[in-house]
């Protein structure tokens, strides 16, 4: 028997996903040709409304998601008091892999986190840290696919650098006001809300001292002037600004000044999955390309006859089987940690996850860039899907993190950051003695 590598439970769930996607969401797809092909970039976007994704796309997609609930799939990754399977990081990355390694379709449409299987990092978010009151509002219909929420976090000053953001919660009564702007706003145009990170306390720099807030979508004040035009559209990556929104106590989602706990249970979740999207796309990229210089001719004899073609895909598809190995090991120790945001286990693979997310981003790129170059003209075209992969999942080497943040989170494992910052600052009280006598 070969081994896989895959837990049985897991395989049995990908062979049953694979026949609801072809009883269910291809005949969707037949249906509606335009939304599907070469086309479907403006098909999909509403021009006159900023960019969004028109009312057409959103039902589509809304289609998709309820068929997927109906048929028990949808919630498998939540825990089972939401209603899901517990599905393990382990049987998310290879789900995720395997759904993107399909091609583009409505079974893993990642321009918008559409997916048969739920990747909602924000339901585990309200789950651990929502009030019973928010949970009631909120986290029942997101998990039951009525309703989506917003993540307002990046700024147009900061980044990854989130520690520093500009924008600030005052207390005023029973009440908090948030001034500042948001940008990549995403969601925000069919939100019921918007979880907006301000800073309540504390210094710039540090995280101690930031708040998460649940801020209804028409709360008065929070308004999007326009959404970023992207690479691959539609867009929904909205400009949001805020001024003197005001909201009560109770909207704080977690413990006031702790709200970064709450990102950093969403960006762990999310990052070793995108990893293991960004490889499907990576192998579905090098197969298609396999396949095609197989049985294409040049100068009379197949094209991967050319060593110069060969050594392009075995480097490509090396790397994925090390990336793949490397994710699933990853997930394991993720699991193996428990839940929570920062528990002792999700602390010490951070660098892992780092590692396969950056490495799995530019993989999903490079496969992209190679099966267009292998497939010529052709493959510049919008009749094959490797452009609108490229173009997708470059965003990845930015948004997830940029690969810049992920190797200094690498380096600082390696290095032991916190550790060489401890010894500079002793060194620096003990020398201050001896310079005040000086």
């Amino acid at each position: 028997m070969e081994w896989t590598g895959i837990p049985d439970d897991v395989a049995t769930l990908l062979a049953d996903i694979d026949a609801f996607i072809d009883r269910e969401l291809k005949p969707l797809e037949e249906a509606n040709p335009e939304l599907f092909d070469h086309r479907r970039e403006f098909t999909r976007t509403d021009v006159e409304r900023g960019g969004i994704p028109t009312e057409r796309w959103r039902a589509m997609l809304h289609e998709a998601r309820c068929l997927s609930i109906e048929a028990g799939f949808y919630k498998y990754p939540f825990p089972a008091a939401l209603g899901g399977q517990n599905g393990s990081n382990l049987a998310m990355a290879i789900v995720r892999e395997h759904l993107a390694h399909r091609g583009p379709g409505l079974h893993a449409e990642l321009s918008h986190e559409a997916s048969v299987v739920a990747n909602e990092p924000l339901a585990l978010v309200l789950h651990e840290y929502g009030t019973p009151e928010q949970k009631a509002e909120y986290l029942e219909p997101l998990i039951n696919g009525e309703t989506y929420l917003a993540f307002g976090l990046t700024e147009p000053g900061h980044g990854s650098d989130a520690t520093w953001l500009e924008t600030t919660a005052r207390r005023d009564g029973d009440d908090w006001v948030i001034d500042g702007a948001k940008r990549f706003n995403s969601v925000i145009d069919v939100a019921v809300a918007n979880i907006v990170f301000a800073r309540t306390s504390g210094q710039p720099g540090k995280a101690d001292g930031i708040t998460a807030f649940i801020v209804p979508r028409d709360t008065p004040g929070m308004t999007v002037p326009y959404y970023h035009w992207c690479f691959n559209m539609p867009t929904d990556h909205a400009e949001t600004l805020l001024e003197g929104v005001r909201v009560p106590h109770v909207a704080i989602l977690g413990e006031e000044g702790r709200g970064l706990d709450c990102a950093q249970l969403f960006v762990h979740e999310n990052r070793i999955r995108q990893a293991a999207s960004s490889l499907g796309a990576a192998q579905f990229c090098i197969d298609r390309s396999v396949a095609y210089a197989s049985e294409r001719l040049i100068f009379n004899q197949p094209l991967a006859d050319y060593q110069g073609i060969q050594w392009q895909l075995v480097e490509l598809q090396t790397d994925a089987e090390l990336l793949r190995n490397t994710i699933r090991k990853t997930a394991w120790e993720m699991d193996q940690a428990g839940d929570g945001a920062s528990t002792g286990a999700k602390v010490a693979v951070t660098d892992k996850v780092s590692m396969v997310n950056y490495r799995g981003n530019q993989l999903a790129c490079r496969a992209a860039d190679r099966a267009i170059q292998i497939h010529g003209g052709v493959g510049y075209t919008r009749h094959v899907p490797f452009e609108h992969i490229y173009r997708h999942h470059r965003r990845y080497r930015i948004t997830e993190g940029s690969d810049e943040l992920q190797m200094r989170r690498i380096a600082s494992k390696m290095f032991d950051f916190k550790k060489l910052r401890r010894k500079a600052e002793e060194a620096a009280a003990a020398r201050a003695p001896e310079s005040l006598g000086a």
